[in-house]
């Protein structure tokens, strides 16, 4: 099997789905309550969508020694195309929950707590991991002078918004993670657009130190990574699905059925491109993804619990996966091994790593993400009282 065969990503997808299902019988998974369903469902899609798109590229670069987006619509979307939605997802949670702030309250101090409670521990947790790695590949030798040493390490800790440069000279630092932390400083850009939206739609004051360090960011991002339209706009297209909750409610009568018949003919639509960076998949993606945001469910798929398993450790398998990629074909197989692997035995690693995949996410949420949500959670109680 070719791993850009169509049937390559629908094997993956039941084997981590069968994964997901056989951990949800084992265990009690620490769910987190109140959640809009079918986005938990969506979520499960993306994370290992993204998994897949970062297995063909590694075939790809191991075979011809290009590491770029796989010859294929398909396979360039599930990476292009997921994290777009990820990005509207993050928007949609975060204008939907300003959007119907009681009385117009929103707490600035702990939704930035909540925020670094949410995407720091694990973050440190991979990035540690990577450095390790670097240094294992480059023999503990330091190839650099200590000062640019550091100053790699501090860029790559935090959350690389101040670039991602390689370690110790070590020209693959980005294949370690498969490169997924450049959507990062996205996320935190959109966080710090939290308190401009407030003021655009309640019109009141907040603390000026809130605003000073919004606009300080906003203004540092924009010189550091210029205005990647295609990027920032996909949070624009998460924004649509809240605001019609909130003013227009007749989308409850809609119909369900044709509606996820329409996101079915998006997704059609969407395969004839071969990049998602084009204004016209982003609107289909907003499309998609407004109609799913107001609780569609594609016929009940995305309310599946083993679908929403997925979604729960998603940020697990985003930051996991490309080490398990990574440390696989270097240190267990060896990258010339590899080489000489047929397409069919390279699937068959691939086909291999998925539970592996899902089960070290699994874990990875349990012990490092959930226990520091619920510290953020307690945290924010017990400055209410």
């Amino acid at each position: 099997m070719y791993p850009l065969s169509p049937f390559f990503c629908i094997i993956i997808f039941a084997i981590a789905f069968f994964t997901a299902y056989l951990l949800n019988k084992i265990f009690i998974p620490n769910t987190i309550k109140g959640r809009f369903e079918s986005i938990d469902g969506l979520r499960g899609f993306l994370a290992i969508g993204v998994f897949i798109h970062h297995a063909t590229i590694w075939h790809q670069y191991i075979q011809k020694g290009v590491w770029n987006v796989p010859k294929s619509n398909l396979y360039t979307l599930l990476g292009q195309g997921s994290v777009s939605l990820f990005f509207m997802i993050t928007s949609f949670l975060f204008v939907n929950k300003i959007l119907n702030a009681k009385e117009g309250k929103f707490n600035f101090k702990d939704f930035f707590i909540s925020r670094l409670y949410r995407l720091t521990p694990l973050y440190l947790f991979t990035i540690s991991i990577l450095i390790i790695i670097v240094m294992i590949v480059t023999n503990w030798h330091l190839n650099v002078s200590l000062f640019k040493f550091a100053n790699s390490i501090f860029a790559w800790l935090l959350f690389s918004i101040f670039g991602n440069p390689s370690i110790n000279n070590s020209d693959f630092t980005t294949f370690v993670n498969a490169g997924v932390v450049w959507s990062l400083p996205y996320e935190w850009f959109f966080y710090f657009t939290i308190p401009i939206i407030y003021l655009i739609i309640w019109r009141r004051k907040i603390p000026l130190f809130f605003v000073t360090i919004s606009i300080g960011f906003i203004s540092f991002f924009f010189i550091k990574f210029g205005f990647v339209w295609y990027h920032l706009v996909c949070f624009v297209g998460g924004a649509i699905a809240p605001i019609i909750m909130k003013y227009f409610p007749i989308y409850k009568k809609l119909n369900k059925y044709l509606a996820s018949i329409v996101v079915l003919v998006c997704l059609f639509f969407m395969g004839k491109f071969d990049t998602s960076h084009n204004w016209k998949c982003i609107l289909l993606l907003s499309i998609i993804f407004t109609i799913i945001a107001l609780g569609n469910d594609l016929f009940g798929l995305l309310k599946n619990s083993s679908l929403k398993l997925l979604g729960e450790i998603c940020y697990s398998t985003y930051l996991l996966h490309g080490l398990i990629l990574f440390s696989t074909i270097h240190f267990i197989l060896g990258q010339q091994s590899v080489k000489q692997f047929s397409s069919q035995e390279y699937s068959n690693v691939i086909f291999m790593l998925t539970p592996i995949v899902v089960i070290i996410s699994f874990f990875s949420y349990r012990f490092i993400e959930y226990p520091f949500m619920q510290k953020a959670a307690l945290k924010n109680k017990s400055e209410k009282k």
